[in-house]
């Protein structure tokens, strides 16, 4: 090692929006951010958690073709970047030891034109949307490179994620930060795809606070941000001093660069001191972001994954429903606000059951949010369906049929809408109503995307009213204030068929999201025939979630590749 280290390190924070499988263009995005990163005098670049892949690759991994192809792109992108700084690129390596699984998730240190060392990953998460032990080996301990006399340790993602003293229980026996303190590294790098869901930052902003101060190390974390799939990553990358204070944070939601002074004493700076080591730390291009309630953070994550899904899909325009209802008023103004106004196409579906109020406030919606709409009523093909199963039914009373009928003609033209015009069909369904399997199949399910499956309704009434709030009048008041209803037959309103959303909303929380049983949510003073009976239908509605558009993911647990029930079972409750 050296014997003499320099005074100060700066660090370059790349957070890109990457696309996942497209090498050459993540390839660009890294060399892009590197070159304004020299241009900024950046000692080293650090960028997320496999980079050049794009996060989460899933089976594109079991692809050797593409595996080799990611190393010949990181070559020519090491000989592209020889005169720049060094770069922390996130990539998978093929695993040359004769056991285990064929790649290891790993971080490619790029020098001086070539692939100088490669760092590897040692905790594979397997948990929620995460499904890493399917493709990746562990590493048995993380590594450390030297850069102008530092020692700097690399971590990836779930390496940080295993504190003892943070955490009341641990999924894994070892601790890669505490390993690469104990090889007297003077910084910590992680690089990470980190996707959101509310309340994670706050949690994760006091885990790398614990950590830095009780290493008494600075700490430097790199997210992903961008919509990939169902997932959204929010970005939000920092960076921490020996003392655990944050010296620097990017943007939210949003492709950022900023660069860091790291400085020696940090390192050597008690966790315990008072004031901060002179020159402890600058950020160049330092974001101060205000606190952002739990709305505006749907809101942000909303917008960027529906704009990302769509435009990483090849679609510029969207389409959907508006019923008149509270919640493809909100799908619309999300679509709105990520699209542009001009392509977006509101699509009012009136039957004999439609109330005038509805249709009004839903024109008023699409004027509000300056979308194009379109009336196409449906009585008539109603009564054609009557007449061509009036046979059938003989015999049969009027039930719940009829009223599928109704949201599968509604669906049939709006596919037909979507086709026609090139615009993918936007789902409007609430996580309240796909719990419970309050929706229709090839009905209000049908398209492509749910922007808002995974909100429950009370947050959709409490995100629409912050829009409100800051923008004006843009949903109708009549629309928040009315009794939801789907209007598919007379004087129909949601709680004929449900608890009161609060209600509900509550017991949800404690079923799905917290894993509670059916006791232990009766204890909390619920009515035991209301929690039953909403367990019931969540446990009846699997097969129809199974067959639902990706929905966009924002909480802890949501419906889809982090929900993993059986369809046929009995469900221990």
């Amino acid at each position: 090692m050296p014997t003499h280290i320099e005074s100060h390190m700066r660090i370059a924070l790349l957070q890109n929006n990457y696309l996942v499988g497209d090498l050459e263009g993540n390839a660009r995005k890294i060399a892009v951010a590197a070159r304004k990163a020299a241009e900024q005098d950046a000692d080293l670049c650090v960028c997320s958690e496999l980079s050049l892949l794009g996060y989460p690759p899933r089976d594109l991994l079991l692809n050797k073709s593409f595996i080799d192809k990611s190393w010949a792109v990181l070559r020519n992108l090491s000989l592209e970047l020889r005169d720049a700084p060094p770069v922390l690129a996130g990539l998978a390596e093929h695993n040359t030891q004769s056991q285990g699984r064929a790649l290891w998730n790993c971080a490619a240190l790029l020098r001086s034109g070539v692939v100088e060392a490669t760092f590897h990953k040692t905790l594979l998460p397997t948990y929620d949307v995460f499904d890493e032990d399917r493709y990746f080996e562990p590493f048995d301990a993380p590594g450390w490179f030297q850069l102008r006399g530092w020692r700097i340790g690399v971590t990836i993602c779930e390496d940080i994620w295993n504190d003892k003293d943070f955490w009341k229980s641990r999924r894994y026996r070892s601790d890669p930060v505490e390993h690469l303190a104990r090889q007297n590294v003077q910084c910590i790098i992680n690089l990470s795809a980190s996707p959101f869901h509310l309340d994670k930052h706050a949690i994760r902003l006091r885990m790398l606070e614990d950590m830095a101060k009780k290493h008494r190390l600075p700490l430097v974390y790199v997210n992903q941000v961008g919509g990939n799939d169902d997932l959204i990553f929010d970005g939000r990358s920092c960076a921490f001093d020996s003392r655990g204070k944050i010296i620097a944070t990017a943007a939210s939601f949003a492709e950022d660069l900023i660069v860091v002074d790291i400085a020696e004493n940090c390192k050597t700076s008690s966790a315990s001191d008072t004031d901060a080591p002179p020159n402890a730390a600058h950020a160049t291009g330092l974001h101060c972001l205000p606190p952002v309630c739990r709305e505006e953070e749907v809101w942000n994550a909303l917008v960027l994954g529906l704009r990302d899904y769509l435009h990483k899909l090849g679609f510029s325009k969207a389409l959907l429903g508006v019923s008149g209802g509270i919640d493809s008023a909100l799908t619309a103004a999300i679509a709105a606000e990520a699209l542009g106004p001009d392509n977006v196409l509101g699509v009012l579906l009136p039957s004999p059951y439609t109330s005038q109020a509805s249709v009004d406030d839903a024109l008023e919606l699409a004027a509000n949010l300056g979308i194009s709409d379109l009336t196409l009523p449906i009585e008539g093909l109603m009564a054609a369906f009557d007449q061509s199963l009036d046979a059938a039914f003989a015999g049969h009373d009027r039930d719940v049929t009829e009223e599928n009928i109704q949201a599968r003609i509604r669906g049939n033209l709006l596919m037909a809408l979507s086709n026609k015009y090139r615009a993918m069909l936007l789902t409007t369904g609430n996580k309240s109503e796909l719990a419970v399997g309050y929706c229709t199949m090839y009905g209000d399910m049908a398209g492509g995307l749910g922007v808002i499956a995974d909100v429950p309704k009370t947050l959709v009434y409490s995100t629409s009213r912050w829009l409100n709030s800051v923008r004006g009048q843009v949903i109708p008041e009549r629309i928040l204030t009315r009794p939801p209803t789907a209007e598919l037959r007379p004087n129909q309103t949601d709680q004929d068929s449900l608890p009161e959303y609060d209600i509900l909303d509550a017991v949800l929380e404690r079923f799905v999201q917290q894993h509670r049983s059916v006791e232990e949510i009766v204890r909390e003073g619920f009515d035991p025939a209301v929690v039953h009976r909403v367990v019931s239908l969540i446990k009846g509605a699997e097969f129809k979630r199974r067959q639902a558009a990706p929905g966009l993911k924002i909480t802890d647990v949501a419906f889809g590749s982090g929900w993993r029930m059986p369809i046929a079972a009995r469900w221990p409750v």
